[in-house]
């Protein structure tokens, strides 16, 4: 593959025009193509396998229109202090509010509170029910002003008015933290190359590859129903993949400046070395993400394949725009260990010119020594304080989310506080139980038999009357809850019915079947839980076996896959204590505690596994280079630290950075998987790889790279770290051609994976 990728490098170096054209005109079209596309409405969520699924696709045969997609809101009355919503001057005011809602082109259908039986027993509160004809995220602005005019309205004539609903919802908000992470990027690329053009590099090739991944999927949203969560979240871990495999590129062909190679052949070389690591670090992160699939949860198989698309279009730029790129810019990318005059290079270069003394070991190797002496005691300290932080997570609630977890300075969550108050905590969270008796011979009975089954259960508040579909053979039962939707004794009120519905089933022939958002949330945590092992197995599963092909090792792929499992679990308890318990909340902006979104751990988890083995790739294959041309593997240890630990930790503080800009967002998913990335690349990079791996290598020896002879013949020859460059150099040595372009001489393992002829 090294010989491959020089070529390729080569290739893209000397045909930039080219190859600069044909990513200028990818972004051209997939601009193009997302300013034409049709809007996208608001992506369905579905859950296939669950029994609430499998309700609501029934509830779309026997009750056509009933679950239709437009948006709704519940405006919300409250009499003064002392009066009642009852009272004639209240009364009137809330049905003059109820005539202005009906108005407009997009309103379907408004229901009176007063003929609705949607007054609370004491009579201080009264909502109104609006059914629109488009989706909530769909609605015309002067929709949702006529929808806020009439509130206010209704708020001047001394009504408390709340509203609640989808209607007034919006597009999510990032803020003004991806524009600080970006910026943060740059200032650690600055520092990193010490050259604004090489700096530039790896940041104009990563927008331009989100560019293109984000346009794609704006242009596909409509007819894939993808949402404005899977453009984010794509944009977020192509934006930080994209400035990290860059990074690496650039890195390494400043490496081959420094040792007198020529542009072309350092581009081809950085690329053949470099450029190796990065397509398996792509491999495994495009793995772990499309692996979300094995979850048969659409929304998630669309996120994670949306976001892969955008990693590969990452890796295919690093590859070639980056040399290309490299081309243009010529003299003024410096070589490592020159810097520019702006940064005191040319000072530091007449230092060091002028003096005979060694150069003092960088802080990466200072530090690899350190934990080459004393591995037991950093392996010890790793591992417990990661342990430490993953305690929480044993705690961690899931759930879809709803108006609860909103600030309580939104009107959506006041108008939540006032339903609750008015009619009871479960009233916000209702159970729709489908009684279906197309195979009972008596549908009424069946209905009957269901209804009071379900009164005679503990912890339940109101009971409809069953509402039957037009053909009879059909129906739907409220069920309000006495507790909170999110509580335990909600739960168990799901599977008390569902249990109860078995029993009918066996005496009416009636199928029994629960759905709605509390169900639904209580369906999607089970599907997620059963998931994880069978998901797990199989990245960890793929990823082990293409790291024991990058490494030529068993215990290697063994150490990163237990490593990965000690940052997401901090990483994870983390997410716990900031979001659920209110730990520092206020650091990152979160106004309530709230369960944990349901599909952000398992996404969590896929995607922190791609970048852990990103860094494992990085860091290892170093350490490898130096010991296959002839280190001891301690040694090896500490070059690897040499040449790449600076390197790593510049682009974890991008990702970090990049991450974390996402915290800002208004959509409690992005918010919560931008904070867990970012707090999972910090304990992933700085504890387990920069710690953990070299102490557990430190201990392991020569035995960490063993590898059964039987097995090692089966295994392709990827060739990672470059051999086969390095044959090419010694048969251009021996026929006294000029060959490479090298223009120093040097002994084997002073720079790994290139031999100096």
């Amino acid at each position: 593959m090294a010989t491959f990728l020089y070529r390729l490098g080569r290739l893209a170096f000397r045909r930039r025009h080219f190859v600069a054209l044909i990513w200028v005109a990818l972004l051209t079209l997939a601009g193009f193509a997302a300013a034409s596309a049709p809007t996208a409405g608001n992506t369905s969520f579905s859950v296939p396998g669950t029994e609430a699924q499998k309700a609501f696709d029934l509830l779309e045969q026997r009750f056509p229109g009933m679950s239709a997609d437009g948006g709704t809101a519940r405006v919300v009355f409250k009499a003064p202090a002392g009066g009642k919503m009852t009272d004639a001057a209240h009364r009137n005011t809330a049905q003059k509010t109820v005539d202005e809602l009906g108005e407009g082109s997009e309103v379907a259908s408004v229901a009176d509170p007063y003929k609705a039986d949607a007054v609370s027993k004491d009579g201080t509160i009264a909502y109104a029910s609006v059914k629109y004809k488009v989706p909530g995220m769909e609605l015309e602005d002067g929709t949702r002003e006529a929808l806020e005019d009439a509130a206010q309205d209704a708020r001047d004539a001394g009504l408390t008015v709340e509203v609640g609903g989808d209607a007034l919802q919006a597009q999510p908000e990032t803020g003004a933290g991806e524009i600080i992470g970006i910026a943060v990027a740059a200032v650690v690329l600055v520092i990193t190359f010490g050259s604004l053009v090489a700096a530039g590099l790896p940041l104009l090739t990563a927008l331009i590859g989100v560019g293109i991944g984000v346009s794609a999927i704006t242009a596909l949203a409509s007819a894939l129903d993808l949402g404005s969560t899977t453009s984010t979240l794509a944009s977020m871990i192509g934006l930080a993949v994209g400035i990290d495999y860059a990074l690496f590129v650039v890195s390494r062909y400043r490496t081959e400046l420094a040792e007198g190679r020529e542009g072309e052949e350092a581009a081809g070389r950085a690329v053949g070395t470099a450029g190796s690591a990065v397509v398996f670090a792509g491999l495994t992160v495009v793995i772990a993400l499309v692996g979300l699939s094995v979850v048969n949860m659409p929304m998630l198989t669309k996120m994670g394949v949306a976001a892969a698309g955008t990693v590969a279009i990452a890796v295919l730029i690093a590859l070639t725009m980056i040399p290309a790129l490299l081309g243009y810019a010529g003299r003024r990318v410096k070589p490592a260990g020159e810097k520019s005059r702006f940064l005191g290079g040319a000072r530091a270069a007449r230092k060091a010119a002028s003096s005979k003394a060694e150069p003092k070991p960088n802080m990466g190797t200072r530090w690899a020594r350190f934990v080459v002496r004393r591995p037991i005691a950093v392996l010890l300290l790793g591992v417990v304080g990661l342990g430490a932080a993953a305690v929480p997570a044993a705690s961690m609630d899931l759930g879809i989310g709803d108006d609860s977890s909103l600030p309580t300075s939104t009107t959506q969550r006041r108008a939540y506080d006032l339903l609750s108050e008015g009619f009871g905590p479960g009233f916000n969270g209702p159970l729709v139980v489908v009684v279906d008796a197309k195979a009972s011979d008596d549908p009424d009975a069946a209905f009957t038999a269901v209804s009071d089954q379900i009164k005679g259960l503990k912890n339940v508040a109101t009971v409809m009357p069953a509402a039957p579909s037009e053909a009879g053979d059909t129906a739907t039962i409220t069920v309000i809850p006495d507790a909170d939707p999110s509580s335990v004794t909600t739960e168990d009120l799901v599977h008390a019915i569902r249990d109860a519905g078995a029993d009918i089933e066996a005496d009416t022939d009636a199928d029994v079947l629960v759905t709605g958002t509390t169900a639904l949330n209580i369906d999607v945590a089970q599907k997620l839980n059963d998931a994880l092992m069978p998901y797990l197995a199989l990245v960890v599963g793929l990823a082990f076996l293409l790291l024991i092909v990058v490494f030529r090792s068993i215990l290697v792929p063994l150490k990163a896959a237990l490593g990965f499992l000690l940052s997401v679990m901090a990483a994870l308890g983390a997410v716990v204590a900031v979001f659920q318990w209110g730990w520092m909340a206020d650091l990152v902006g979160v106004d309530e505690t709230r369960p944990i979104v349901a599909i952000m751990p398992i996404f969590l988890i896929g995607v922190v596994f791609g970048l852990a083995m990103d860094y494992e790739v990085f860091l290892v294959t170093r350490m490898r280079e130096a010991y296959i041309h002839g280190e001891k593997p301690s040694q090896a240890v500490v070059t690897g630290f040499n040449h790449g630990a600076r390197v790593v930790t510049a682009a974890a503080v991008i990702m970090i950075a990049v991450f974390a800009g996402f915290v800002g967002s208004s959509e409690a998913m992005v918010k919560m998987i931008g904070f867990g990335l970012a707090i999972a690349v910090f304990f992933d990079a700085f504890i387990v790889r920069m710690a953990v791996v070299p102490a557990v290598l430190a201990l392991l020896g020569k035995k960490a790279w063993w590898l059964p002879k039987w097995l090692d013949r089966m295994l392709p020859n990827v060739d990672v770290e470059g051999e086969g460059l390095r044959m090419q150099d010694d048969r251009a040595h021996s026929s006294g051609s000029p060959g490479s372009g090298d223009a120093k001489g040097a002994g084997p393992g002073e720079e790994q994976g290139l031999v100096k002829v």
